[in-house]
C-alpha cells in the first residue's frame, strides 16, 4: 500500500475519487491517523455510497476514534450496500463487526450483560 504522504499527493495534485480516498483512508488507519482516516473514508463513501469496502473501513475508523454509534450504522449502511452487490462475504464480516459493538455498549466493562 502506497503511504499516505504518496497518496495526499495525488488528491493535492487534483486526483480525487472513491477509490483514491478509500486508499488514503486505509493509509490513515494503518499509520493511527483515525480522525483523518474518517474524513476521508467519508469522502470515498460520498463520491460511492455502495462502495461496502469503504464502508467497512469506515466503520473500523469510527470505532477507532470512539465513535461506536457511528461505527454501528457504517456497518448497517455497508451491510445493505455489500447485500445489494450480492457481496455476501462483506455482508458477513460488516455483520460481526456490528454485532460486537453492539454486544459491547450494552456489557458492562469487565463483566457480565446486565439482566434483561
Amino acid at each position: 500500500m502506497m503511504n499516505v504522504e504518496a497518496l495526499e499527493a495525488l488528491l493535492a495534485a487534483g486526483t480525487d475519487s472513491a477509490l483514491l480516498r478509500y486508499s488514503l483512508g486505509c493509509a490513515c488507519l494503518e499509520a493511527g491517523r483515525t480522525a483523518r482516516a474518517v474524513e476521508h473514508l467519508a469522502a470515498a463513501l460520498d463520491q460511492d455510497p455502495g462502495y461496502s469496502a469503504a464502508w467497512k473501513a469506515y466503520g473500523r475508523a469510527l470505532a477507532g476514534n470512539g465513535d461506536e454509534e457511528g461505527a454501528i450504522e457504517a456497518y448497517r449502511r455497508g451491510i445493505e450496500a455489500a447485500e445489494a452487490k450480492g457481496e455476501v462475504q462483506a455482508a458477513r464480516e460488516m455483520g460481526v463487526f456490528r454485532r460486537r459493538l453492539v454486544k459491547a455498549r450494552r456489557t458492562p466493562e469487565g463483566g457480565t450483560p446486565p439482566a434483561p
